[in-house]
């Protein structure tokens, strides 16, 4: 076995630890953006930036290993959701696109915040996060993936990274 990291080959068990869940279960999904919502909306009620450190190590966790290293990925897919529906089953990829986004919003409002030194513009990133989580939560309307399969079909994205996603309602993905 080939143990390259950057080689042809990633050894088998650091690929899996590493690696999106794909299909993702929507259910799932959708109550790690209620968490984020409502962790969001305690930060912006009472300043308490630092828990824009959980916020954004969320994201991180969930980006690089799904629900693996995430308290709220964990929380949401062997404990809540389980118990509350059965699995909708989507494609991963414009998911992991979401969570990326998410990882961007959130450090961007953590640079903000406590680099520079701009509260407001840091609120209105986490705002904006907040409102785009709800969407995820409450609506069911992942717009990171609604974003990432127009990316697919205006080629900025192979078709070979997520062929599942062009058979799903661009809204529902």
């Amino acid at each position: 076995m080939n143990t390259q990291l950057f080689g042809e080959r990633i050894p088998p068990r650091i690929r899996n630890f590493f690696s999106f869940p794909n299909p993702v279960n929507e259910v799932a999904a959708r109550i790690v953006a209620g968490m984020v919502v409502i962790l969001s909306i305690i930060v912006l009620i009472t300043g308490q930036w630092w828990l824009m450190f959980l916020i954004a190590y969320g994201f991180l966790a969930r980006v690089a290993t799904g629900p693996t290293l995430s308290p709220m990925g964990l929380l949401a897919t062997r404990v809540i959701a389980p118990r509350i529906a059965q699995p909708r089953l989507v494609p991963g990829p414009p998911k992991r696109f979401a969570q990326t986004v998410g990882l961007i919003f959130s450090v961007t409002a953590l640079v903000l915040h406590f680099a520079a030194g701009l509260s407001v513009a840091a609120g209105v990133v986490l705002a904006v996060l907040t409102a785009f989580a709800a969407l995820e939560s409450f609506l069911g309307f992942c717009a990171g993936c609604f974003v990432f399969n127009y990316m697919i079909r205006w080629g900025l994205v192979p078709k070979s990274v997520c062929e599942e996603c062009l058979k799903f309602d661009s809204t529902r993905t």
